[in-house]
């Protein structure tokens, strides 16, 4: 029993520490585009930590700042991004695949979105 416990928790811990950690940086109104906003968001992926598939319903631009990303939407490849380099979904865009490259080292990408004011930035897709 106590060796279950014990794992389940390791389990747990794993799981947990796959999660991406998103931290908005901000957020404005866009006068020249009524109803719509701009946002920004930085994204930290811990090594092999991933996100469900899912649609931003928003004009998305991303930029890698650390380490490496992999990026598919629905209908396009999947690629491989470094540092340096960027990436764009449209609005109607289902994101497939976003997900750090490496299993031992962080990624870390800046997100722009140009979206509907008060929409949420990410919706889950089954």
């Amino acid at each position: 029993m106590k060796k279950a416990v014990i794992f389940l928790c390791l389990l747990a811990g794993t799981l947990a520490a796959q999660e991406a950690r998103v931290t908005p940086l901000l957020s404005k109104d866009l006068p020249d585009l009524p109803g719509k906003e701009g946002r920004m968001i930085i994204v930290n992926y811990p090594p092999g930590g991933s996100t469900a598939v899912h649609r931003h319903n928003a004009d998305v631009f991303v930029y890698v700042m650390e380490g490496s990303v992999v990026m598919q939407v629905k209908g396009g490849k999947q690629m491989t991004l470094t540092a340096g380099q960027s990436f764009y979904e449209a609005p109607g865009d289902i994101h497939l695949v976003s997900k750090n490259a490496s299993t031992t080292a962080p990624a870390k990408f800046v997100v722009f979105f140009v979206t509907d004011k008060g929409a949420p930035i990410s919706t889950p897709v089954k």
